[in-house]
């Protein structure tokens, strides 16, 4: 089933430089109704190029479940307390979501 335009369901990827950290974002996000779930998924390695360097850490990925129109919401958030100066923060629309599982996370995140 899909959602209504207005309350579709998108996940949110952003990376965290530990599992601490990456808790904490997760827990942060849960406990204000910013997403439904966080799934934290580690060890992840990342390579990228930053301030002219070629960069390889190992990281945790975050996989956050959403409603569209809390995106903007969800990026302050992010942006606020996260400890890079650049956080990935990715929107992918979730394309066929469970009746039941949509329904669950529109009334965690509403």
């Amino acid at each position: 089933m899909r959602a209504r335009p207005d309350s579709d369901l998108i996940v949110i990827l952003c990376t965290a430089p530990d599992e601490v950290t990456a808790a904490t974002l997760a827990r942060g996000l849960v406990e204000t109704r910013l997403c439904a779930c966080v799934n934290a998924i580690s060890p992840m390695k990342s390579f990228y190029r930053w301030q002219g360097k070629i960069e390889a850490d190992t990281e945790v990925q975050l996989v956050i479940k959403t409603q569209h129109s809390r995106f903007d919401d969800v990026a302050a958030w992010l942006k606020a307390n996260h400890p890079y100066d650049v956080p990935e923060i990715i929107a992918l629309p979730a394309e066929r979501v469970s009746h039941d599982y949509l329904e669950w996370a529109i009334g965690e995140t509403s």
